[in-house]
């Protein structure tokens, strides 16, 4: 008996202790950022605390900080991303952070998942900085876009910290859908380096999927084919659901309508869903009166009615019911290709490759944004690169059922010539008419390419687009930003004295020794006119612009040129620079190097002149 209590007594011992040590653990587990160390921001999640509220408990309805309970058991992330699936509860997010440094800096905390209904930001400063609690940053998809303070697609907190400051900042999350809550701390240096990488990317991969939209498009308005319709059809509504999804529909489209920014995910679903079912339907050329021909009648109705459906149901809901029923379709799609392929349709085959591809980056991609993945980002690109190479498979999956279809209109051709004759001609005009709308589009495109044709450096169309940008950036950053403007001496009398060929030759010989001098990989030479150049030196001063079109006009001066007769003649330059300082905009900025440029011309030519607003100084 006495033995019996006594190892009771040792046991509630032990709980008691792995108690406490568990308090200790629990009051240990959020160390302290130090937001100067790069790698310790890199691994943000190792310092992350969360909380998780239930309906029904005392911080369920908790709106701030401070009306958290002191029992409210924070759970360290353990470098683990902050992924939740589908729930009712409330996320709490805690992150300590300290400023050893010696001055005051500013950082961003990004969170990198668009789709989140209710995001307030709170950031509470230490006890000895002395500084004020700021009013909470309270956003998400139920507030206009300008709620976020900062016009980006992901939620960003600008954070100040003094010298030596420590500061708590607290998350509070509540979303109907699956939560993400992909977190960074950067430098404001790394969140415009981030962007830039991240503009390239969205850029690139809506771009091409645009032009393969109007490619599709162009066939369609020539051959009539219906599936090259629908084919643009589907690329451009998978391009506005990860449009939506990034959040740049959001940004650009309805920054003011909340009901939208909520209501376009699951109702892109439903006509991505739509715009599967029409196309496979066609391109598999699946007879209507067959079982696989009346289940895609079915999914088609379905389709439509969701998303008339999706209109009305609460958006956790129809979000759930869309992506099941997208992923059935996808599904389906893939044993109707299967079996037309074994029944001898070629073109069947790389349609589901291209299904192939497609579900198992729909199933990752799906599992992220319904918070069983981390990584949401990456899962994003990925997805592109998905839907990208799903977009490719099923243009080339066009091209072979065009090569069939060629081969059996030759065939048809070679056995019937007498009495299908009119009928290949027809073809055979509508194929050369979408051939030639085709080459139509091409030169179309290549008439915006950002080259000279001439010369090889960029033309006008680039420099106007290109210098607002340097100019907005300079103004940001303090950096200096020059504009140099050039024109060769004279050229008309060489243009009529030995004709226009030796003219562009004298031309290419100009725009070589501007490359050979323009050589930083951010300096850009530019051909505008005839024979006028430009030069965009950003992060150069007017001095450094100087010494540089001044060895420019040297060299121009000591290169002679052997005209057509043998003569030797020397082509000069006259310059006009400008720096942005003490203008408003580019438009004031090359305003101001043109004027340069004329007074050059009025001084005697080959030579440099600055504009009146740059300080003096001698060539």
């Amino acid at each position: 008996m006495l033995g019996t209590r006594f190892r009771s007594f040792i046991t509630l011992l032990v709980l008691a202790n792995l108690f406490l040590v568990s308090n200790v653990l629990a009051q240990t587990q959020c160390p302290t950022l130090a937001v100067d160390d790069k790698h310790a921001r890199q691994s943000i999640n190792h310092y992350l605390c969360y909380a998780v509220t239930n309906p029904g408990e005392p911080a369920h309805s908790a709106l701030s900080p401070q009306q958290l309970p002191q029992s409210l058991e924070w759970r360290s992330s353990a470098g683990n991303d902050l992924v939740f699936s589908h729930t009712k509860a409330i996320y709490w997010i805690k992150l300590r952070l300290n400023n050893p440094g010696d001055s005051q800096s500013r950082w961003y905390l990004m969170l990198n998942y668009p789709p989140l209904d209710e995001i307030t930001f709170w950031q509470k400063p230490g006890p000895h900085s002395g500084a004020t609690t700021p009013s909470p940053l309270k956003t998400g998809d139920h507030f206009p876009f300008e709620s976020r303070g900062i016009d980006y697609r992901y939620y960003l907190l600008p954070i100040t910290l003094a010298e030596n400051e420590t500061t708590t900042l607290y998350i509070r999350v509540h979303s109907s859908g699956a939560l993400n809550v992909p977190l960074s701390l950067m430098t404001p240096d790394e969140a415009i380096e981030q962007s830039n990488h991240l503009t390239l990317i969205h850029g690139l991969f809506y771009g091409a999927l645009v032009i393969l939209a109007v490619f599709n498009l162009l066939l369609y308005a020539s051959s009539g084919t219906r599936y090259y319709f629908l084919n643009a059809f589907y690329t451009a509504s998978m391009a506005m659901f990860l449009f939506a999804m990034g959040g740049f529909a959001n940004q650009y489209f309805w920054p003011d309508n909340f009901y939208m920014a909520n209501l376009s995910i699951p109702f892109l679903l439903g006509v991505i869903a739509l715009a599967m079912i029409l196309f496979g339907w066609s391109f598999l050329e699946v007879p209507r009166r067959t079982r696989s021909g009346k289940s895609l009648r079915v999914l088609a109705w379905c389709a439509a009615g969701l998303l008339a459906l999706t209109c009305v149901i609460p958006y956790s809901t129809s979000i759930q019911i869309n992506t099941i029923f997208l992923l059935a379709v996808i599904l389906l799609l893939s044993i109707i290709a299967t079996i037309r392929w074994r029944g001898g349709y070629q073109p069947a085959f790389w349609y589901l490759a291209a299904w192939m591809v497609m579900v198992a980056g729909s199933l990752i991609y799906a599992a992220a944004a319904f918070g069983y993945m981390g990584d949401y980002q990456a899962r994003e690109v990925m997805m592109q690169a998905v839907v990208g190479a799903q977009v490719v498979l099923l243009n080339y999956a066009l091209v072979q059922r065009w090569r069939l279809l060629n081969e059996k209109l030759l065939g048809i051709e070679h056995q019937a010539r007498n009495e299908l004759e009119v009928k290949v001609h027809e073809r055979t005009y509508q194929l050369r008419t979408a051939m030639y709308r085709l080459e139509q589009a091409n030169r179309k495109l290549e008439a915006l390419s950002l080259n000279d044709a001439l010369t090889g450096l960029h033309n006008r169309r680039h420099m106007d687009n290109l210098l607002p940008e340097l100019c907005l950036e300079a103004q940001r950053t303090g950096k200096p930003l020059t504009l140099a403007l050039l024109d060769a001496d004279h050229f008309k009398r060489v243009n009529d004295t030995w004709g226009h060929d030796f003219g562009d030759a004298c031309l290419r010989m100009i725009a070589g020794i501007l490359t050979d001098h323009v050589k930083r990989p951010r300096d850009v030479a530019v051909r505008f006119g005839g024979e006028e150049f430009a030069l965009l030196l950003p992060d150069t001063d007017i001095e450094g612009a100087a010494r540089l079109c001044n060895d420019i006009l040297k060299t121009m001066r000591n290169t002679p040129v052997r005209a057509p007769d043998g003569s030797q003649i020397t082509i000069t330059l006259s310059a006009g620079l400008a720096e942005l300082a003490g203008h408003k905009n580019a438009q004031a900025l090359f305003q101001s190097a043109d004027e340069a440029l004329y007074a050059s011309k009025h001084r005697g030519r080959d030579t440099l002149t600055f504009a009146e607003t740059a300080p003096h100084i001698t060539p």
